[in-house]
Protein backbone atom coordinates (compact mmCIF):
# COMPACT_ATOMS: atom_id res chain seq x y z
CA UNK A 1 0.00 0.00 0.00
CA UNK A 2 1.74 3.47 -1.35
CA UNK A 3 1.62 6.18 1.05
CA UNK A 4 -1.16 7.94 -0.86
CA UNK A 5 -3.20 5.17 -0.19
CA UNK A 6 -3.01 5.19 3.46
CA UNK A 7 -3.80 8.60 3.65
CA UNK A 8 -7.10 8.04 1.30
CA UNK A 9 -7.52 4.96 4.12
CA UNK A 10 -6.77 7.22 7.03
CA UNK A 11 -9.14 9.80 5.55
CA UNK A 12 -11.82 7.63 4.94
CA UNK A 13 -11.29 5.58 8.63
CA UNK A 14 -11.66 9.24 10.30
CA UNK A 15 -14.57 10.27 8.65
CA UNK A 16 -16.61 7.75 9.74
CA UNK A 17 -18.71 7.40 12.61
CA UNK A 18 -19.27 10.45 14.97
CA UNK A 19 -14.88 11.35 16.25
CA UNK A 20 -16.54 14.42 17.62
CA UNK A 21 -18.17 12.64 20.10
CA UNK A 22 -15.70 10.26 20.61
CA UNK A 23 -13.57 12.60 20.89
CA UNK A 24 -15.14 14.08 24.25
CA UNK A 25 -13.47 11.27 25.99
CA UNK A 26 -9.98 12.92 25.39
CA UNK A 27 -11.02 16.46 25.63
CA UNK A 28 -8.64 17.07 28.51
CA UNK A 29 -5.34 16.00 26.48
CA UNK A 30 -5.92 19.56 24.60
CA UNK A 31 -5.74 21.48 27.50
CA UNK A 32 -2.69 19.25 29.40
CA UNK A 33 -0.66 20.14 26.22
CA UNK A 34 -1.47 23.75 26.08
CA UNK A 35 -0.62 24.29 29.54
CA UNK A 36 2.77 21.83 29.56
CA UNK A 37 3.81 24.01 26.39
CA UNK A 38 2.83 27.60 27.98
CA UNK A 39 0.80 28.84 25.14
CA UNK A 40 0.36 32.61 25.61
CA UNK A 41 -1.76 35.57 24.41
CA UNK A 42 -0.65 36.54 20.85
CA UNK A 43 1.32 33.76 19.94
CA UNK A 44 0.96 32.05 16.49
CA UNK A 45 -0.25 28.34 16.79
CA UNK A 46 -0.69 25.72 14.38
CA UNK A 47 -2.30 22.37 15.58
CA UNK A 48 -1.10 19.83 13.14
CA UNK A 49 -4.01 17.13 12.68
CA UNK A 50 -6.22 18.83 14.56
CA UNK A 51 -9.54 16.96 14.20
CA UNK A 52 -12.36 18.91 16.07
CA UNK A 53 -10.08 21.74 17.90
CA UNK A 54 -8.81 19.45 20.76
CA UNK A 55 -5.70 21.28 21.38
CA UNK A 56 -6.84 24.10 18.89
CA UNK A 57 -9.51 25.68 20.74
CA UNK A 58 -7.70 25.65 24.11
CA UNK A 59 -4.57 27.63 22.48
CA UNK A 60 -6.95 29.91 20.73
CA UNK A 61 -9.00 30.85 24.34
CA UNK A 62 -5.02 31.50 25.70
CA UNK A 63 -5.35 34.42 23.42
CA UNK A 64 -3.73 32.58 20.68
CA UNK A 65 -3.96 33.07 17.07
CA UNK A 66 -4.30 29.62 15.86
CA UNK A 67 -4.71 27.35 12.36
CA UNK A 68 -5.81 24.31 12.69
CA UNK A 69 -4.79 21.68 9.85
CA UNK A 70 -5.99 18.05 8.99
CA UNK A 71 -6.28 15.90 6.48
CA UNK A 72 -9.97 14.80 6.97
CA UNK A 73 -12.09 18.21 6.83
CA UNK A 74 -15.10 16.16 7.27
CA UNK A 75 -13.92 16.63 10.83
CA UNK A 76 -14.27 20.68 10.47
CA UNK A 77 -17.83 20.99 11.29
CA UNK A 78 -17.20 19.64 15.17
CA UNK A 79 -14.23 22.39 15.56
CA UNK A 80 -16.59 24.80 14.04
CA UNK A 81 -19.57 23.91 16.30
CA UNK A 82 -17.09 23.89 19.28
CA UNK A 83 -15.01 26.82 18.65
CA UNK A 84 -18.19 28.96 18.35
CA UNK A 85 -19.44 27.24 21.77
CA UNK A 86 -15.93 28.63 23.35
CA UNK A 87 -16.35 32.12 21.44
CA UNK A 88 -13.16 31.85 19.84
CA UNK A 89 -12.23 31.75 16.12
CA UNK A 90 -9.98 28.85 14.92
CA UNK A 91 -8.33 28.80 11.10
CA UNK A 92 -8.78 26.04 9.54
CA UNK A 93 -6.60 24.61 6.59
CA UNK A 94 -7.14 20.81 4.94
CA UNK A 95 -3.20 19.52 4.33
CA UNK A 96 -0.99 16.83 5.00
CA UNK A 97 1.24 16.82 7.84
CA UNK A 98 3.65 15.81 5.81
CA UNK A 99 3.96 18.69 3.34
CA UNK A 100 2.63 21.52 5.79
CA UNK A 101 1.41 24.05 2.91
CA UNK A 102 3.09 27.20 5.19
CA UNK A 103 6.04 28.75 4.66
CA UNK A 104 8.99 29.01 6.81
CA UNK A 105 8.83 29.62 10.20
CA UNK A 106 5.22 30.64 9.96
CA UNK A 107 4.90 29.91 13.50
CA UNK A 108 5.52 30.11 17.33
CA UNK A 109 4.08 27.26 18.43
CA UNK A 110 3.10 24.23 16.66
CA UNK A 111 0.34 21.44 18.95
CA UNK A 112 -0.38 17.77 17.81
CA UNK A 113 -2.68 15.74 20.17
CA UNK A 114 -2.96 12.36 18.69
CA UNK A 115 -2.80 13.83 15.88
CA UNK A 116 0.05 13.44 13.37
CA UNK A 117 1.57 10.46 14.96
CA UNK A 118 -0.99 8.98 12.26
CA UNK A 119 1.40 10.31 9.73
CA UNK A 120 2.62 7.77 7.51
CA UNK A 121 6.27 8.64 7.14
CA UNK A 122 7.50 9.94 10.95
CA UNK A 123 10.40 11.38 10.47
CA UNK A 124 9.25 13.57 7.37
CA UNK A 125 6.03 14.52 9.75
CA UNK A 126 8.83 16.09 12.15
CA UNK A 127 10.91 17.87 9.83
CA UNK A 128 7.58 19.71 8.27
CA UNK A 129 7.04 20.90 11.97
CA UNK A 130 10.22 21.67 12.62
CA UNK A 131 10.12 23.75 9.58
CA UNK A 132 6.95 25.87 10.02
CA UNK A 133 8.60 26.57 14.07
CA UNK A 134 10.48 30.03 14.04
CA UNK A 135 13.73 29.81 16.33
CA UNK A 136 12.92 29.99 19.65
CA UNK A 137 9.27 28.37 19.38
CA UNK A 138 8.45 25.59 21.23
CA UNK A 139 6.17 22.42 20.54
CA UNK A 140 3.84 19.90 21.95
CA UNK A 141 2.59 16.66 20.48
CA UNK A 142 0.41 14.37 23.15
CA UNK A 143 0.69 10.46 21.32
CA UNK A 144 -0.96 7.26 23.13
CA UNK A 145 1.99 5.26 25.10
CA UNK A 146 2.38 1.83 23.39
CA UNK A 147 2.64 0.05 27.31
CA UNK A 148 -0.62 1.79 28.42
CA UNK A 149 -4.44 0.25 27.24
CA UNK A 150 -4.80 2.18 24.23
CA UNK A 151 -1.43 1.06 23.11
CA UNK A 152 -3.37 -2.18 23.60
CA UNK A 153 -6.01 -1.16 21.89
CA UNK A 154 -4.20 -0.56 19.14
CA UNK A 155 -2.55 -4.22 19.20
CA UNK A 156 -5.84 -6.08 19.82
CA UNK A 157 -7.33 -4.25 16.70
CA UNK A 158 -3.68 -5.07 14.65
CA UNK A 159 -4.80 -8.86 14.19
CA UNK A 160 -8.13 -8.44 13.22
CA UNK A 161 -6.79 -6.06 10.12
CA UNK A 162 -4.71 -7.23 6.88
CA UNK A 163 -0.99 -6.83 7.25
CA UNK A 164 1.15 -3.36 7.48
CA UNK A 165 3.04 -2.98 4.30
CA UNK A 166 6.94 -3.45 4.85
CA UNK A 167 7.89 -0.23 5.67
CA UNK A 168 4.72 0.76 8.02
CA UNK A 169 5.67 2.70 10.86
CA UNK A 170 3.30 2.18 13.45
CA UNK A 171 1.73 5.36 14.73
CA UNK A 172 2.22 4.23 18.28
CA UNK A 173 5.84 4.65 17.67
CA UNK A 174 5.13 8.54 18.69
CA UNK A 175 4.87 7.39 22.21
CA UNK A 176 8.27 5.99 22.86
CA UNK A 177 10.96 8.36 23.88
CA UNK A 178 13.99 6.61 21.80
CA UNK A 179 11.67 7.04 18.61
CA UNK A 180 11.26 10.47 18.97
CA UNK A 181 14.06 11.63 19.84
CA UNK A 182 15.20 10.39 16.95
CA UNK A 183 12.70 12.17 14.30
CA UNK A 184 13.26 15.58 15.72
CA UNK A 185 17.73 14.53 15.68
CA UNK A 186 19.27 16.77 13.03
CA UNK A 187 15.93 19.67 12.99
CA UNK A 188 17.13 22.49 15.50
CA UNK A 189 14.09 21.03 18.21
CA UNK A 190 15.85 20.07 21.12
CA UNK A 191 12.91 18.00 22.66
CA UNK A 192 12.05 16.55 26.08
CA UNK A 193 9.58 14.25 27.74
CA UNK A 194 6.72 14.22 30.14
CA UNK A 195 4.10 11.59 30.93
CA UNK A 196 -0.11 12.41 31.38
CA UNK A 197 -2.94 10.67 30.84
CA UNK A 198 -6.70 10.81 30.13
CA UNK A 199 -9.19 9.25 32.66
CA UNK A 200 -11.80 6.75 30.60
CA UNK A 201 -15.46 6.36 32.66
CA UNK A 202 -18.13 4.35 31.59
CA UNK A 203 -20.84 3.33 33.10
CA UNK A 204 -20.03 -0.44 31.99
CA UNK A 205 -17.40 -2.50 29.79
CA UNK A 206 -20.82 -2.81 27.78
CA UNK A 207 -21.46 0.41 26.91
CA UNK A 208 -17.43 1.22 26.32
CA UNK A 209 -18.33 -1.44 23.92
CA UNK A 210 -21.38 -0.17 22.25
CA UNK A 211 -19.73 3.75 22.07
CA UNK A 212 -16.65 2.19 20.21
CA UNK A 213 -19.03 -0.18 17.95
CA UNK A 214 -21.07 2.61 16.66
CA UNK A 215 -19.15 5.93 16.58
CA UNK A 216 -15.24 5.15 16.48
CA UNK A 217 -13.99 5.20 12.97
CA UNK A 218 -11.25 2.38 13.19
CA UNK A 219 -13.69 0.08 14.60
CA UNK A 220 -16.79 1.02 11.57
CA UNK A 221 -14.34 0.08 9.00
CA UNK A 222 -13.14 -3.27 10.55
CA UNK A 223 -16.98 -3.91 10.93
CA UNK A 224 -17.53 -3.20 7.32
CA UNK A 225 -14.58 -5.70 6.72
CA UNK A 226 -15.40 -8.08 8.93
CA UNK A 227 -19.32 -8.61 9.98
CA UNK A 228 -20.09 -9.74 6.27
CA UNK A 229 -17.75 -12.88 7.17
CA UNK A 230 -19.57 -13.14 10.47
CA UNK A 231 -16.68 -11.96 12.73
CA UNK A 232 -18.37 -9.01 14.37
CA UNK A 233 -18.70 -11.19 17.65
CA UNK A 234 -15.57 -11.52 17.77
CA UNK A 235 -14.50 -7.84 17.71
CA UNK A 236 -17.39 -7.11 20.20
CA UNK A 237 -15.26 -9.81 22.89
CA UNK A 238 -11.98 -8.59 21.99
CA UNK A 239 -13.02 -5.10 22.90
CA UNK A 240 -15.11 -5.84 26.25
CA UNK A 241 -11.88 -8.02 26.98
CA UNK A 242 -9.55 -5.45 26.95
CA UNK A 243 -11.50 -2.80 28.84
CA UNK A 244 -12.07 -5.80 31.38
CA UNK A 245 -8.39 -5.87 31.71
CA UNK A 246 -7.60 -2.78 32.00
CA UNK A 247 -10.47 -1.87 34.13
CA UNK A 248 -9.07 -0.02 37.65
CA UNK A 249 -12.53 0.73 39.59
CA UNK A 250 -13.90 -2.32 42.10
CA UNK A 251 -17.59 -1.40 42.30
CA UNK A 252 -20.10 -0.11 39.86
CA UNK A 253 -18.54 1.17 36.25
CA UNK A 254 -15.85 1.28 34.35
CA UNK A 255 -12.52 3.33 34.37
CA UNK A 256 -9.26 3.19 33.23
CA UNK A 257 -6.23 5.35 32.62
CA UNK A 258 -5.35 5.72 28.83
CA UNK A 259 -1.06 6.65 29.13
CA UNK A 260 0.42 9.19 26.97
CA UNK A 261 3.82 11.07 26.09
CA UNK A 262 3.97 14.63 25.74
CA UNK A 263 6.47 15.35 23.45
CA UNK A 264 7.80 19.00 24.38
CA UNK A 265 10.53 21.16 22.98
CA UNK A 266 12.11 24.34 21.70
CA UNK A 267 13.81 25.29 18.54
CA UNK A 268 17.02 26.22 19.20
CA UNK A 269 18.24 27.40 15.39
Amino acid sequence: MTSTELKERARATWSAGDYDAVVERIWSAGADVVARVGVHAGDEVLDVACGTGNASIRAAEAGAKVTGLDLTPELFDGARRRAAKAGVELELVEGDAEDLPFEDESFDVVLSTFGCMFAPDHRRAAEEIARVLRPGGRIGIAAWSPEGSVGDFFKTLSVFGPPPPPDFQPPILWGTREHVEKLFAGTGIEVRFEDSAVDFRFTSADEAVDEYWNRFGPILMLRRALEPEGRGEEIRAALKGLFERWNTLDGDGLGYPGAYLVTLGEKTR
